[in-house]
């Protein structure tokens, strides 16, 4: 098992990066906040990760701290929820959010989350409500987060092709970037301000 890799990013499109580590190119796929939270392109990082193994893929995920990566293994626990809907929760929100959310019992809030229906966030509530005291929040591992030079029709574009990789559809992945565009902010913040937007 792959717990933690320490390396340096050679690239990163949300929701995908590769870590170079002695040499070696892992390809992962992360969380929005952890996006959020990783350095520039050629500079070090370390990342929690955890690593699924199917017929058809083997994936690595990346998280900036253990109480997200303790999250998304808790996730996965529950019926219906794969590693997809997983990450896309675990993008979607803090763990502190989330176990408001569940505590809450607020089905509206969660079926907002691209992939849960309502069927899905009674579940949630249901079977995490006593699992959450288990994921503390922990402090981050990486670096700051460092606004990426481009244009903003550029950013616009890569940050809807991340929302489509978590599950949104194309039509509304465009207009919940719209909603959020701006000059200043890097791929990483439209996606987290488009997914926050989404929520409220």
């Amino acid at each position: 098992m792959i717990g933690r890799l320490r390396g340096i990013i050679v690239y990163k499109q949300p929701p995908e990066l590769m870590l170079e580590v002695a040499g070696v190119g892992y390809e992962l796929q992360a969380s929005m906040t952890t996006f959020g939270e990783l350095p520039d392109v050629d500079e070090e990082t370390t990342l929690f990760t955890h690593f699924i193994v199917r017929e058809d893929a083997q994936t690595l995920y990346a998280f900036s701290s253990l109480s997200e990566r303790r999250l998304f293994r808790t996730l996965l626990k529950v019926n219906g929820v794969g590693p997809k809907m997983a990450l896309a929760i675990v993008s979607g929100m803090t763990v502190i959010e989330f176990s408001q959310y569940i505590h809450a019992g607020d089905v509206t809030g969660l079926c907002k989350l691209p992939g849960v229906g309502k069927k899905t966030a009674e579940r949630l509530i249901i079977e995490m409500r006593d699992k959450l005291a288990e994921v503390p929040e922990q402090a981050s591992v990486t670096g700051s987060a460092q606004p990426v030079q481009q244009t903003l029709r550029g950013k616009e574009e890569e940050a809807v092709n991340a929302l489509i990789a978590l599950g949104y559809k194309p039509a509304q992945a465009s207009r919940m970037i719209s909603t959020v565009s701006d000059e200043s902010l890097s791929v990483e913040q439209l996606i987290r301000e488009a997914l926050k937007a989404s929520l409220s």
